[in-house]
């Protein structure tokens, strides 16, 4: 397993941008699939987005496609989630996580088996 330490949250306004990071420890970084997903207070855990372990696929809920984009430099154990035009809806804490998929879904949170503590994010009107 990894270790995963999400930075980067904070408050916004709406129609801003925050750049979200997640520090992984360990040399096997490169061989997760990563996936952000968030939390709203009520709410249960949502898929956010999600990035295959070389990061030649991205995959993105509907609620954020265009919007939001993942990243990852191997280089650094750091994946990114890059988060632009923001909305209030968006506000939520949004939590790192990191996987081996192979023939599974990265929309499921059930695929991963590592966890940030994640970072809130709030969007203010």
């Amino acid at each position: 397993q990894v270790q995963l330490v999400e930075s980067g949250g904070g408050l916004v306004q709406t129609g801003g941008s925050l750049r979200l990071s997640c520090a992984a420890s360990g040399r096997t970084f490169s061989s997760y699939a990563m996936g952000w997903f968030r939390q709203a207070p009520g709410k249960e855990r949502e898929f956010v987005a999600g990035i295959s372990w070389t990061g030649g696929s991205t995959y993105y809920a509907d609620s954020v496609k265009g919007r939001f984009t993942i990243s990852r430099d191997n280089a650094k154990n750091t994946v990114y989630l890059q988060m632009n035009s923001l909305k209030p809806e968006d506000t939520a804490v949004y939590y790192c996580a990191a996987g081996r998929i192979y023939s599974g879904s990265y929309y499921s949170q059930r695929s991963y088996n590592n966890w940030g503590q994640g970072t809130q994010v709030t969007v203010s009107s």
